[in-house]
């Protein structure tokens, strides 16, 4: 693949085929709240994994983003103030959703439908916003997130 690269400074995850990118300066709490969904994820039960924290690889396949890790930094992630830990890590995932944390007094209390990030690649993911102060984050992504999980579940 010749896919033109770009090294972003973000956060990404998967969560049950789904790929989170979380976005922000440094300091805004990518990891930890990339952490928290990871951590949560395990506990209801689905599979996850980091795909990088602090620097990743972003390309286009066709329509898809593609995150991918640099190896050197392979399952480590840091938590601010108390050091760099190693979890579960998979090498690169499609993503589809951006979280950022980064709320301001000049962000308006409904956020615009619709709001998007644009990766250095090209194209564009969905953006939620989700303070790092929320108690439970990542039910609140869920509830944010509309089709969340690519499984193949029925209803019934």
């Amino acid at each position: 693949m010749n896919a033109e690269r770009f090294n972003l400074h973000a956060t990404a995850i998967v969560v049950d085929n789904t790929g989170i990118l979380f976005t922000g300066p440094s300091g805004s709490g990518k990891s930890e709240l990339a952490f928290s969904f990871l951590t949560e994820a395990e506990r209801c039960g689905l599979p996850a994994a980091l795909i990088a924290d602090d620097q990743i690889f972003v390309y286009r396949d066709g329509e898809t983003i593609i995150a991918e890790r640099p190896e050197t930094i392979a399952g480590l992630l840091e938590l601010r103030g108390s050091g760099i830990v190693s979890i579960k890590s998979v090498a690169c995932a499609p993503l589809d959703f951006a979280v950022t944390t980064v709320l301001s007094g000049t962000n308006p209390r409904l956020p615009e439908d619709d709001e998007v990030f644009s990766p250095p690649c090209g194209g564009q993911l969905p953006l939620l916003r989700i303070p790092l102060s929320s108690l439970a984050p990542y039910g609140k992504f869920a509830a944010l997130a509309q089709n969340l999980f690519k499984t193949n579940v029925k209803s019934r």
